[in-house]
């Protein structure tokens, strides 16, 4: 079992997102994310090249990116893009890797990116064959359960992934977008899925929604997923799918990681004080309600 799990963290775009009640001032986020990259962490999503008609919290998705390349080149950074034109912005930005999403139910992708799957698989070849030095991180959103279609099966998601692995994608991250997965189930998927392509890096993104993200993610792991995406104080959601709540908290997954043996090269003190300093100056719904613990007290 590999005994390094890198911890991505993608509040700076999948918690930022979800807050509607205010617009969250440019500063303020690199203020946050400064504070995140300070405690050790190593991979970052910065933002998401989405239309600002549909998410207005990522307007400065080209400012955000070009300032933390510019300042730390040694992090690797990436960002979430729904179409050509979002890949197209990004490589502008001077961003490396990107990470389009396409969602295995039918009716989520119609909803989310306003796509059939043909379409969808067209526009990811177009970024390809525009831009081959881009590295593709590929997002397979709903592939536990959707809000339309309910429960998703381990076949169907592992000849999704085929298709997709004709294409010549390599890296794909599963995404529990509604939180309804459970252990036995993600066990299953990645079993079936390493079986099926060994020469297939996947990570792993699994939302809150029943209080499992932190034991579906270690089930994860457990079963040789080596990367796995969480929020700072688990805020987020996906706006595009009813129901759905917040991620698994960054600051809790380190620290069950640190104690079950596993590396992760993030300092846990320096992460719950930038999770403190997110509370303090972005209202929100955090599942992170731990963030408020004293963490000098002895024997923490």
């Amino acid at each position: 079992m590999n005994k390094h799990v890198t911890v991505a963290e993608i509040g700076p775009r999948d918690g930022f997102q979800s807050i509607s009640c205010m617009m969250i001032p440019t500063e303020t986020k690199l203020e946050i994310i400064e504070a995140i990259l300070a405690s050790g962490v190593k991979k970052l999503q910065c933002t998401s090249f989405v239309s600002p008609k549909a998410i207005p919290q990522m307007q400065d998705a080209t400012q955000i990116a070009q300032t933390l390349l510019e300042k730390h080149p040694e992090v690797d950074l990436f960002a979430l893009v729904p179409n050509f034109r979002g890949a197209q912005s990004a490589v502008e930005a001077g961003l490396k890797t990107v990470s389009p999403v396409i969602s295995l139910s039918v009716s989520h992708n119609q909803n989310n990116v306003r796509r059939t799957h043909e379409q969808s698989f067209d526009e990811l070849k177009r970024i390809m064959d525009t831009f081959p030095e881009l590295n593709i991180d590929l997002d397979v959103a709903t592939a536990f359960g959707c809000p339309y279609e309910g429960r998703m099966t381990v076949p169907a998601l592992v000849d999704f992934v085929g298709k997709l692995y004709d294409l010549g994608i390599r890296s794909f991250n599963i995404c529990d977008t509604i939180g309804v997965a459970y252990p036995t189930q993600i066990r299953e998927t990645f079993q079936a899925l390493m079986a099926a392509y060994p020469d297939v890096h996947f990570s792993v993104h699994i939302h809150d929604t029943r209080n499992m993200g932190i034991l579906n993610s270690l089930e994860a792991v457990r079963c040789g997923v080596d990367t796995v995406q969480t929020t700072l104080g688990g805020l987020g959601g996906c706006p595009f799918a009813p129901g759905a709540t917040g991620n698994t908290a960054t600051e809790d997954f380190v620290y069950l990681l640190d104690r079950e043996g596993y590396e992760t090269g993030i300092d846990q003190k320096k992460l719950l004080a930038a999770a403190k300093l997110e509370v303090e100056k972005i209202p929100g719904n955090y599942s992170g309600h731990h963030i408020h613990i004293n963490v000098e007290q002895k024997g923490f």
